[in-house]
């Protein structure tokens, strides 16, 4: 068995070296890739040293490309008058026989070549079979060539293609199954099959759960602007990442609501309130009485304890806002009137019996006690 490869990883040179022969053309090494150059015609390349056996293959890698004539050989002689080539166009494929030096295309496969592209060709015993990346595009038998230890490359001499790791070796008989060269429709089964079946060795895209699924969501791993819901939505929602100006409650909100961010203006009161009013922030300063205030009352030296009403009292009266000035009477009084009308009470005297006529009397804006009896 015998194999032979080269990665073309030297520098660049028009001397391939020992191990290649130029059939024709000036093949040269440019950045690490087998250069064909750009003189035009079609140009051949072999390995020096030859196969084992006429049972052999070659490939190569196809680096760059454009459309020219491009491809690798295995089954031949020196100089490829006989043997098996697999060439690319610019728009197919071709295997073709190579038999007293012409040319006949058994096999085609219908593509361009692209960089990156590994074409091989190979013989074993009457099947010729052709690659590209490894994928088997063309089988045939041919009995045309039967002999031929020599492998290489032939190509058109254009400045655009290039070559990279090629590789070729002799193929034992036998270790390679063909692919049946026929196929049949797929019969219906006609019983039914109890065998398990094996797990499926491709897995859809995820579809849709037409159901309910109770299982956690996890955390999203984008934030977008929050939007409207157009259905309900059962399970919690997280927090958002996004904090947006309170609105207004559309609804009712069952849910214990929490202390607002912001107060706004004490608005006034719809209802009643029954609690107790603080007390007032200001003061202000009494004001003078309206009316008139024949006499002013002594500041009390004393503080007597208040006597009990005589009469009922209802409800405390609280200190009147306003003060109007004494209305005259609509009746003239008939009664004379004391001729002492003005009454000053000591501080250490507080009770005053006035008699049963019309009296006014004015007090000055203190503390007192005044009982009058009619």
């Amino acid at each position: 068995m015998t194999s032979f490869t080269d990665d073309f990883n030297r520098a660049d040179s028009t001397n391939l070296g020992a191990n290649w022969v130029e059939v024709s053309g000036d093949w040269s090494v440019d950045t690490n890739r087998l250069s064909p150059g750009a003189a035009g015609g079609t140009i051949i390349l072999r390995a020096a040293g030859a196969m084992a056996t006429s049972d052999n293959f070659a490939q190569v890698t196809i680096a760059a490309t454009t459309s020219a004539s491009q491809g690798v050989w295995c089954r031949g002689n020196s100089n490829i008058t006989s043997g098996y080539l697999w060439r690319n166009n610019g728009t197919s494929w071709d295997l073709f026989q190579v038999f007293g030096g012409s040319f006949t295309v058994i096999g085609t496969y219908t593509a361009a070549a692209a960089p990156g592209d590994v074409a091989k060709v190979q013989a074993v015993g009457t099947t010729i079979k052709a690659f590209v990346n490894g994928v088997e595009r063309v089988s045939v038998t041919d009995t045309a060539v039967t002999t031929g230890t020599s492998v290489g490359i032939r190509s058109d001499s254009a400045g655009a293609v290039r070559y990279d790791d090629f590789s070729a070796g002799d193929v034992s008989a036998g270790a390679t199954l063909g692919i049946a060269s026929s196929a049949e429709t797929a019969q219906p089964l006609t019983g039914t099959k109890a065998a398990t079946l094996g797990t499926a060795a491709e897995t859809g895209g995820a579809q849709a759960l037409v159901g309910a699924k109770t299982a956690a969501l996890a955390l999203a791993a984008e934030a977008d602007a929050a939007q409207s819901l157009v259905g309900a939505k059962a399970a919690a929602l997280g927090v958002a990442a996004v904090v947006e100006s309170a609105q207004p409650v559309a609804g009712a909100k069952g849910a214990a609501l929490g202390t607002a961010a912001a107060a706004d203006a004490a608005q006034p009161l719809i209802g009643a309130k029954a609690g107790t009013l603080g007390v007032a922030a200001a003061e202000e300063a009494a004001q003078p009485l309206t009316g008139f205030a024949p006499a002013a009352l002594g500041a009390a030296t004393a503080v007597e304890t208040a006597m009990p009403l005589t009469g009922s009292k209802t409800a405390t009266l609280g200190t009147a806002i306003e003060v109007d000035t004494a209305r005259p009477l609509t009746v003239p009084s008939t009664t004379v009137p004391s001729p002492e009308r003005t009454y000053t009470i000591p501080a250490e005297r507080r009770r005053l019996t006035v008699v049963a006529e019309s009296r006014t009397l004015a007090v000055a804006a203190e503390s007192r006690t005044l009982t009058i009896r009619r």
